[in-house]
């Protein structure tokens, strides 16, 4: 299971990654809970679908350095580069814990920092 779980996180960001938002939600279960640790906690799809149209304009770009799974959870360590309003890229550090649920992911809890 845990290899099942890193393989939709896997395909999951790729879609997100490919523009594809609704394709990363296809993914998430409906009821899905969504922290950015310090920010906001978003809840349900489709707030986490009105979130990615504001903040994904332009697909991020991701380089995970690790994916570690026990259990429910997988783990994705590291870099995501996005723009802001103005068009600027901004690169940050990432840690997303991941809960899973049926096969769906269900749960986020996202530490983020920016790279100065």
């Amino acid at each position: 299971m845990n290899s099942d779980n890193k393989a939709i996180l896997s395909k999951a960001n790729a879609a997100v990654a490919e523009g594809d938002n609704e394709g990363f939600l296809s993914f998430c279960t409906e009821d899905l809970k969504y922290e950015f640790v310090g920010e906001q906690t978003l809840q349900g799809k489709d707030a986490v679908r009105a979130y990615m149209k504001i903040a994904y304009v332009e697909p991020p770009e991701f380089d995970v350095e690790h994916l570690i799974a026990e259990g429910d959870f997988v783990t994705a360590i590291g870099k995501i580069s996005m723009k802001d309003e103005s068009g600027k890229k901004i690169d940050y550090s990432y840690c997303d814990v991941w809960r899973f649920q049926d096969g769906k992911m269900a749960e986020l809890k996202a530490f983020v920092i920016e790279i100065p």
